[in-house]
């Protein structure tokens, strides 16, 4: 997928989901949602499809979509909002939000995308198909080895 129009479709998610959960029920200005969409954009788009999605799968990613979210919310939502009920239930439905639709945006990636493998695919750094062996054998006693070399 093209990646500028991958983030005009994360930061169109976010603001949708920022706009329910902070504005919908809570009453939060659009330079806030806006502030945090643009934020939660980036930072997902660089550690979840960059960082986290080729390494580990769609699971971890979105489960760090899903951290990212809430914790950007939570932290930066305590400075600029009074009310903790708004904090709290505002994070979570958002994060919520961005979780299922960042699921579908995964989907949509590794779909489109054959450079996206996984660790599973990857080729490992050791080779399994080696044989190791050991060599054990009894050590011998000091004085009879001095006895030999006379």
């Amino acid at each position: 997928m093209n990646q500028p129009i991958l983030l005009f479709i994360k930061f169109i998610i976010c603001l949708i989901a920022f706009g329910i959960g902070l504005d919908l029920f809570f009453s939060a200005n659009f330079v806030d949602i806006l502030s945090f969409s643009l934020f939660v954009t980036f930072a997902s788009y660089v550690v979840g499809e960059l960082v986290i999605l080729p390494q580990l799968g769609r699971r971890a990613a979105a489960v760090a979509d899903f951290l990212l979210s809430y914790l950007s919310v939570w932290i930066f939502g305590s400075v600029l909002f009074e009310n903790y009920l708004q904090i709290a239930w505002g994070s979570i439905i958002s994060a919520i939000i961005i979780t299922g639709a960042e699921i579908v945006i995964h989907l949509m990636v590794q779909n489109r995308d054959e450079h996206t493998t996984y660790i599973s695919k990857r080729n490992s750094i050791l080779n399994t198909n080696l044989a190791y062996g050991t060599e054990i054998s009894e050590e011998e006693y000091i004085k009879d080895v001095n006895k030999i070399k006379k």
